[in-house]
């Protein structure tokens, strides 16, 4: 039996970040809300190995209007929360997914043309 500490080569692999089952669904309402709006038509979903990504678009082939992200390395920090508008802007940040998007409760979503 070895007593030697884990080599970086020895440790388990992390996956990739994803949602839980809840913050999927509590993301999935406000999505569906905005469809039913008329606001939002299509999302995509990915997991990265630091971060997990929504992302809702106007059109399927457009940028993406706005992302939800969550970061776990953040959770103690800022918060692994953040809502980010087009651009790169972050409109919100915290600890609570329900928190952060409350920011689609608060705006008025029109197209200015």
């Amino acid at each position: 039996m070895s007593l030697d500490p884990p080599s970086p080569d020895n440790r388990p692999q992390a996956g990739p970040v994803f949602f839980e089952r809840r913050e999927l669904d509590l993301i999935l309402r406000v999505y569906g809300r905005m469809v039913a709006a008329g606001e939002w038509r299509d999302y995509a979903m990915v997991g990265h190995k630091d971060v997990a990504e929504f992302a809702v678009y106007r059109r399927s082939g457009d940028a993406p209007l706005y992302r939800i992200e969550k970061r776990p390395a953040l959770q103690t920090r800022q918060g692994q929360w953040a809502v980010i508008g087009e651009g790169g802007v972050v409109l919100k940040r915290g600890r609570e997914l329900p928190q952060v998007l409350r920011v689609f409760d608060s705006r008025k979503f029109q197209v200015v043309e």
